[in-house]
């Protein structure tokens, strides 16, 4: 079974708007894109990449605001900022990939160290942070962190607009990385984001 299909089969045990089977599906999708970008050519590799990067912006804001805030008090500080390194460590990796030609092998190399980065993050958080929250907090809880971080996601730049349909060049414009996460804590902000289900 492929990581992904695991990721699925787990995420469907739990409630759907649990914060933990929103977040196994989402690194499920990520797992699937990678291989997308890297099978795709021309304009479908880059709106591949594209909804990646979208997909990651948005997963890594919901991390951020709302997951690791209760990691950090359940798994500890010191596995929190782990976390947080990886994800700046694949950030710089994916400002390299965008600066480059989708069409080069340069790019294909580097695709590839960017997509053992999110995994190994991925497996890491799967392994160490979900149990902690999984443990930590009720359902209940845990519904109420996925449920916000749903209505961040539907809020966020996870597809391009409307008007850029049809046009990879509109639709690669809609900015850097960078740009896209900061919109996307602004969807998790707006959403109660910022607001951690748990005190103490």
């Amino acid at each position: 079974m492929s990581n992904a299909a695991r990721e699925r089969a787990e995420a469907a045990t739990l409630p759907q708007d649990d914060i933990i089977a929103v977040l196994l599906t989402q690194h499920a999708r990520m797992r699937e894109l990678f291989a997308e970008v890297h099978m795709a050519q021309g304009d479908e590799k880059r709106a591949r990449f594209g909804e990646l990067r979208t997909l990651l912006a948005v997963h890594e804001a919901a991390e951020e605001m709302i997951l690791r805030p209760v990691a950090k008090r359940k798994a500890g500080e010191s596995e929190a900022a782990a976390r947080n390194e990886e994800e700046a460590e694949a950030g710089r990796i994916l400002a390299e990939l965008e600066r480059m030609d989708l069409a080069g092998s340069q790019f294909e190399a580097k695709l590839t160290e960017f997509e053992r980065a999110v995994g190994e993050h991925a497996d890491h958080e799967e392994l160490r942070e979900f149990p902690a929250v999984r443990e930590n907090c009720s359902r209940e809880q845990r519904q109420r962190m996925g449920r916000r971080l749903l209505t961040a996601e539907r809020a966020a730049p996870t597809h391009a607009h409307p008007a850029a349909a049809g046009s990879p060049a509109a639709q690669w414009a809609v900015g850097p990385f960078a740009a896209l996460l900061d919109r996307a804590r602004d969807a998790v902000a707006g959403a109660g984001g910022t607001h951690g289900p748990l005190r103490g």
